[in-house]
Formats: structure tokens, C-alpha cells, sequence
């Protein structure tokens, strides 16, 4: 049909969907790239879409000795000979995944396999890329040859601009890219992580699938329609479209039994036969709906991730360890939570703290109820976990990104910090997760000075903050500003500490007061949203914990 249908088996595309309507694409514009590329500009012309990968391919900055398609032709015929390629043995760096063959005929199918060879010949740095294979035989569809296509995916390899990422080609980064992926299901599809955690005993395993979803399992028609955008606006949109598979997965299996034992299983299949329920331009509208961070926010928690992997020792494959079951029942006990309790909570703090073991720091039936003590046993210790239980057998608590000691820097008034990474929850008698009220409502932030806010009522100080009110020049409030050494108008108020009381506000209006004597509390909600309170609106306490992360 045109110069790149070699490796095309056109029986399997459909024609239908294709126009043979005569396009250019003149505009360099990136707006402009970008709208074309959301709307599907190209997607029906099979000639217009490959001239336009070869010409957003060839702008990426790579390094300054890239493989170009010369070199295939060189190294092909060592490296292959006169084998069979399917009798070859692929790298451990693809790690036996899926390779799809979409609309490939026999000559495409084998193409791929000899092109990673060769990919593996000259990218020796190269230790996990499962994604490979899927991109790898994408490009083929859009090729005029096997020596244009390796150059082309040589090219996405060492691509070398800092801002600009694209394939995970280590282990470390895809697994970092993994917590992130789970970072961002707990905040955006709370409803899915909910199911998730009561289905799956490590969720983290189920959100290690999320790029196979895209790079293994999406039919033809909607990964390309997907790579079209992904090559002008990079990685994000990866993390947009499987946030998306995930809710229109829980929208339409929600109430469901599981159709197998295993809930990696279903969303595979539910992935693969995507097109009985969602089509590509529905998919692309629902993940860009998601009022998702900005490319800058995500490199930094991405950057965070890694951190934490390091500190782990965790930068090469090995037999997972399942994180999210961090919480052993054998050397894990408190008076308040259970062990399946406290793997709940473990299941909404972030990623990179889930790496670690729950370590009592402080508890009332040791210590006693001196706030002053509460201050000495959990200072020094970030992030930390609040865990209460009143006479009326209510249980709530908070989760709280910042060091107590930085209480301090308020001098004797009373002043908030923390981060949006904070949240209170309730789980006697419901199980209730509240979400931060300015991330989940951006509409009520506001510009603040972090010195004007004292104490207030929790509806009025919730609805201000100290992150400036241009969203291209702030931080993402989820990230602890002493975590990346950021300066303190990127912090957020969430927790207040005095030697009169401790105050943890936030969720959906929630707000939690404690007395100087860790005997009486009070909590405040304001009605703007449709949630049940966080506990009784005065109580007494029974039993009160904090909890600090062990390595």
C-alpha cells in the first residue's frame, strides 16, 4: 500500500479506520503537536503517521555516537548469520516479556527479535527494558526497513536531554517508576486502590504490571494511538493512560466477581479486550482528565523513589520482597490496630516509606500522657504515624510527612507545617481514608504566608496555602520539602505542635485536636463535603501510639 507496509499484515489492520486522504504536517509548534497528536491527527493515515515518527524520532537529543542504521547493516550479519532469529536466545534484559507481534506479518515478527540482539550488541548499559519488544515492533509497522527501525529505537535509547525522559533501561528505574505508578493510583484512583488492597496481598506486584498494560497487552489501535502522544509529550502520558485503564477497570468490573484467582490476571484481560467496553479516543480522554502532576513533580518523586531503592539496596532484578507486607505479624503488636489494619495504612502512605517496617516510638500505656514526652520519643523521626483509640472504641489516626521539631521554628506561637503527603483516617467503626483537602479540591487553595496562619478553625485554615498559585512554578505539596531541601514556601499546613496542644488538620475538612495531657480531643468538619466525620466531635483517649519507619 505505501513504502513502509514491509513488515505489515494488512489482514490484520484495519483498513477500514485508514484514509488515504494526502496529509503534510508542516507545523513545529509543540501546542500545536500536541493537539494534533491528542486528536489522532495522523492515526488514520498509515504514511503521514510513519514520516511523523521519523521526523519527532530524529529531533530527540541523543548522545553524540548514537547507532544509526549503517551500523545494523554492519553488525546484523555477525550477530545473526545465516539463524534463525526465533532459535536465538533474547537478552535477560527484556526479561521474557511479552512480544507482541500486533499487525506484523512473518518477516516483522522475526525482524524483532533480531533488532533487540542487536540492540543488546550496542547498548551493553542496558540492564531492564521490558518495554522494548512492544516499542520495537510498533516502530516496524512504520518502517521502511529493519536498519531504519533500529535506528530509529537507538535513538529513544540515548536520548540524552535530562528533561526528557522515555524508556526505563534499568531495573532501578523501573522499579521506581512502579512506586510512583502506585504513588499515584492512591491519590487519583482511590476507588481501585481500595479494591486492589482487598483483593491482593502486595499491591505493589499489581502496580508492577502497569507497563506491561501499555507495552504488552493494548491492542495495536490504541498503543499507537497512545505513542503518538507519548512521543511529543513523553513518560506522563504513560502514567495518564494506565491511571485510566485502572478506573475503567474498576468502573466496569466494580461489583464483579474476579474472573480468575488473580487480580493481575483480570486486568490483563481486561486490558487485552479493551475494545469491548472503551475505545482509544475514550481512553485518551479519561487519562487527560486527570488533573495529574506536572512533569517536573513527578521527576522529583520518581527521583525520591530511587533514593529510597538505593537505601534498600535494591538497584538490581532479585526475588521481590512483598513490600506492602512489611508489617509482620510476628514481631509487629499494638494495643490499637490489628496487623490487617496496619497493612491497610501501609497500603496508602507512599511507596518509598512502604519499603519500611512499622518501629514503635511512643505509647501512652508506657510513656504516659505528657505531651512533652510525645514531643521527645517522636522528634527526630520523618515521616511518623499517629495512631488513637477512644473510651467509645473509636479508632483514627494521621499520617505525618514532617518532623515534629520543626514546630519550633514558629517560636512560641502556634504554627503550621507538613505536607500534603499528610492525611487522617478513620478505622472503627468505618474504615475511612480522608484526603487532603487542597489536593483534592485545588479549586479552594489560595496563596498564604506560612507565618499569617496560626491557629484557626480547620475550615478557614485549610482553604489557604503557602504554595504559590502558579502551578508551572510550585512543587508538588505531596513531596517533603526536607526531603529534596527545598525552601519552606513549598510546605503546607497540616500539622501544628505548642506545649497547650497538637493539631492535625486537613482531610475533607477533617481536623484533629489534641489536649496537653493526651487525655481529651476534639474534632472539627466542616461540611463542604459528603464525609462522615472522623470520629466523635469531643472524645476521650484511651490508648494513643506513634509509629516511625525502620529501615
Amino acid at each position: 500500500m505505501d513504502e513502509y507496509s514491509r513488515f505489515v499484515d494488512w489482514d490484520k489492520m484495519d483498513v477500514s479506520a485508514q484514509s488515504q486522504d494526502t496529509k503534510e504536517l508542516t507545523c513545529t509548534d509543540l501546542h500545536e503537536l500536541k493537539q494534533l497528536a491528542r486528536q489522532g491527527y495522523w492515526a488514520k493515515n498509515h504514511s503521514l503517521r510513519a514520516k511523523v515518527y521519523h521526523k519527532l524520532i530524529s529531533n530527540i537529543p541523543c548522545r553524540t555516537v548514537t547507532p544509526d542504521a549503517n551500523v545494523y547493516r554492519d553488525i546484523v550479519v555477525k550477530i545473526i548469520g545465516k539463524r534463525n532469529s526465533s532459535s536465538l536466545p533474547l537478552p535477560e534484559f527484556v526479561d521474557n516479556s511479552l512480544i507482541p507481534t500486533y499487525c506484523l506479518n512473518a518477516e516483522g515478527v522475526g525482524a524483532v527479535r533480531k533488532i533487540i540482539l542487536c540492540i543488546a550488541n550496542q547498548f551493553p548499559d542496558i540492564s531492564f527494558c521490558p518495554a522494548l519488544p512492544s516499542v520495537i515492533a510498533l516502530l516496524l509497522h512504520y518502517s521502511k526497513d529493519e536498519a531504519e527501525c533500529f535506528e530509529q529505537v537507538c535513538r529513544i535509547l540515548a536520548c540524552n536531554d535530562p528533561s526528557k525522559r522515555l524508556i526505563d533501561q534499568t531495573f532501578l528505574a523501573f522499579e521506581s517508576s512502579c512506586m510512583t505508578f502506585g504513588d499515584l493510583v492512591n491519590k487519583y484512583c482511590q476507588a481501585a486502590h481500595k479494591l486492589m488492597v482487598a483483593v491482593s496481598e502486595d499491591v505493589l506486584e499489581v502496580y508492577s504490571d502497569w507497563q506491561r498494560w501499555l507495552f504488552g497487552e493494548l491492542p495495536m489501535a490504541y498503543i499507537a494511538r497512545i505513542f503518538d502522544v507519548f512521543l511529543v509529550e513523553g513518560y506522563k502520558v504513560l502514567y495518564r493512560v494506565a491511571l485510566a485503564l485502572l478506573k475503567f477497570f474498576h468502573k466496569v468490573r466494580a461489583g464483579q466477581p474476579m474472573e480468575s484467582d488473580s487480580i493481575q490476571q483480570d486486568i490483563r484481560a481486561f486490558v487485552r479486550d479493551i475494545a469491548k467496553s472503551v475505545s482509544p479516543e475514550r481512553l485518551l480522554e479519561k487519562a487527560f482528565a486527570i488533573r495529574l502532576f506536572s512533569r517536573k513533580e513527578i521527576q522529583l518523586l520518581q527521583m525520591a523513589n530511587e533514593k529510597a531503592l538505593q537505601q534498600k539496596g535494591i538497584t538490581v532484578k532479585q526475588k521481590r520482597q512483598n513490600v506492602h507486607l512489611a508489617v509482620h505479624a510476628e514481631n509487629f503488636k499494638s494495643e490499637i490496630v490489628s496487623v490487617k489494619e496496619m497493612r491497610d495504612i501501609w497500603s496508602w502512605i507512599p511507596e518509598r516509606f512502604a519499603l519500611c517496617q512499622p518501629l514503635l516510638l511512643f505509647t501512652t500505656l508506657e510513656h504516659g500522657c505528657s505531651l512533652s514526652r510525645f514531643y521527645s520519643h517522636s522528634e527526630g523521626h520523618e515521616p511518623t504515624l499517629l495512631l488513637i483509640k477512644t473510651t467509645a472504641k473509636e479508632v483514627c489516626g494521621a499520617y505525618l510527612s514532617t518532623d515534629w521539631s520543626e514546630r519550633r521554628r514558629g517560636g512560641n506561637k502556634l504554627s503550621f507545617f507538613g505536607t500534603g503527603e499528610c492525611f487522617v483516617f478513620r478505622l472503627q467503626p468505618e474504615v475511612e481514608r480522608y484526603e487532603w483537602v487542597i489536593i483534592k479540591h485545588p479549586e479552594l487553595a489560595s496563596t498564604g504566608s506560612e507565618t499569617e496562619n496560626h491557629a484557626q478553625p480547620a475550615s478557614s485554615t485549610l482553604s489557604s496555602s503557602s504554595i504559590p498559585s502558579d502551578p508551572s512554578d510550585r512543587l508538588s505539596p505531596f513531596l517533603a520539602a526536607r526531603h529534596f531541601n527545598l525552601p519552606s514556601k513549598t510546605a503546607s499546613m497540616f500539622m501544628a505542635g505548642s506545649s497547650e496542644c497538637i493539631i492535625v488538620g486537613g482531610g475533607d475538612g477533617q481536623a484533629l485536636y489534641l489536649d496537653a495531657d493526651l487525655n481529651h480531643g476534639r474534632t472539627s468538619h466542616c461540611n463542604t463535603f459528603n464525609n462522615q466525620p472522623l470520629c466523635s466531635e469531643s472524645f476521650q483517649i484511651s490508648i494513643l501510639e506513634v509509629w516511625g519507619f525502620r529501615d
